[in-house]
């Protein structure tokens, strides 16, 4: 569909931006459209375009690049499909489908109480649950798993996006994840269970973006290795082997599994302090605290949460262990891409048509030669419909 509208090529000079979806430091996020061959803006899609101002960011970008080419072909209906991709000499960019529905977070702010009901909570599980197994089978660990990262498709079904900071583990890895005897389960359980030293927490301290940073340089790899020791991730969603530096598999997407079920649920994560020093610590010694009955969400919560990888749901069979969990009990998960009424359908206001007739549209390097000049006093900053700082100007 979008693909069509794309060609003859899908090059910088083709394309109009009709707005900004969100900047990071990963790049910036354009709604788009191919002015030559689609005028009428019929088919939008997201285009991320990423300066290629450092080294690590140009590295982590391409590697996203290629995961999208991987799930291109191997793909799933949770994750998302590269309709191209292009480089000048000043950037990198690249175009996936565009999902009308906004992210998870800006939802949930979207209810009444800030919070989603457990059936709700059970759909979108069971959607991420689906998408994290595909990457493991693939022998991808996502690695940063959050409400930001969820986005909803214009069906209402969920996709995953951001794949920068996923890694690739070996095979063996998988295998023998899945084939551990109890007694290798145990060995990997004392060996994972050194608590995190002063000199570890120097560098926790350090770190200043909500993105942190790499702890240690052992491994510059992206994609070798059985285990990643690589420091990354969002404060309020690292798992505990992470924070400890001392190597992690593919169950740290199920802790992160386990925070983002608990923030779904009651509307702030489990183990937020008062600054990063003090997440950590929460993280590595505080359990979750629950409110009212126990019910099979929070156990499923709990047992997503267990402070020791080798121990956590998931970690020896992968999603298996989850999907038989009680809180799961008589889901069709071969059924769940044919669910036509999610809980939640994009309607056609969250297109943005009428935005987009209004403000008509901005060239993209444009965009970029107005961001390297000297503020204007007469601009204001101002914050759009999906929480992204955006200046009345870009337009």
């Amino acid at each position: 569909m979008a693909t069509a509208a794309l060609s003859p090529e899908l090059h910088l000079r083709n394309l109009r931006a009709i707005k900004v979806l969100g900047n990071g430091a990963m790049g910036t996020v354009f709604l788009v459209h191919n002015h030559i061959t689609d005028p009428s803006a019929n088919f939008q899609f997201a285009l991320k375009v990423v300066e290629k101002c450092s080294s690590p960011t140009d590295r982590r970008a391409r590697w996203e690049v290629s995961v999208l080419e991987r799930l291109n072909r191997n793909p799933h209906a949770s994750l998302p499909s590269l309709i191209g991709s292009f480089e000048t000499e000043e950037i990198l960019a690249w175009a996936i489908p565009y999902c009308p529905g906004g992210d998870l977070n800006v939802l949930r702010h979207r209810q009444m109480d800030r919070v989603f009901s457990p059936a709700v909570i059970r759909f979108y599980l069971a959607e991420i649950v689906c998408a994290l197994e595909h990457l493991h089978t693939m022998g991808i660990v996502y690695r940063d798993l959050k409400p930001e990262n969820i986005l909803i498709q214009n069906s209402g079904h969920v996709t995953l996006t951001d794949f920068d900071l996923s890694r690739t583990l070996a095979p063996t890895t998988i295998k023998s994840l899945l084939m551990l005897s109890e007694q290798e389960i145990d060995t990997r359980h004392r060996r994972l269970t050194r608590v995190i030293d002063a000199h570890t927490l120097v560098k926790l301290r350090k770190a200043k973006s909500a993105r942190v940073i790499p702890v240690t340089r052992r491994n510059m790899s992206i994609s070798n290795g059985e285990r990643s020791n690589s420091f990354v991730g969002t404060d309020e969603y690292v798992a505990p082997e992470v924070v400890r530096g001392h190597g992690h598999e593919f169950a740290v997407d199920w802790w992160a599994l386990g925070i983002l079920s608990y923030e779904m649920l009651y509307g702030t994560t489990p183990f937020r302090g008062k600054n990063r020093k003090d997440t950590f610590g929460r993280i590595l010694m505080m359990p979750p605290k629950f409110t009212g009955q126990l019910t099979p969400l929070t156990d499923l919560i709990t047992k997503l949460l267990d402070k020791e990888p080798t121990r956590r749901l998931g970690y020896s069979r992968g999603a298996c262990e989850i999907q038989e969990h009680p809180f799961f009990g008589g889901l069709q998960w071969d059924l769940l891409t044919e669910v036509v009424r999610p809980p939640f359908i994009p309607s056609k206001d969250d297109v943005d048509v009428e935005l987009k007739s209004k403000l008509g549209s901005f060239d993209i390097t444009e965009y970029f030669q107005k961001l390297k000049q000297p503020p204007s006093p007469l601009e204001s900053p101002s914050r759009d419909d999906c929480g992204y700082n955006v200046s009345l100007t870009e337009f």
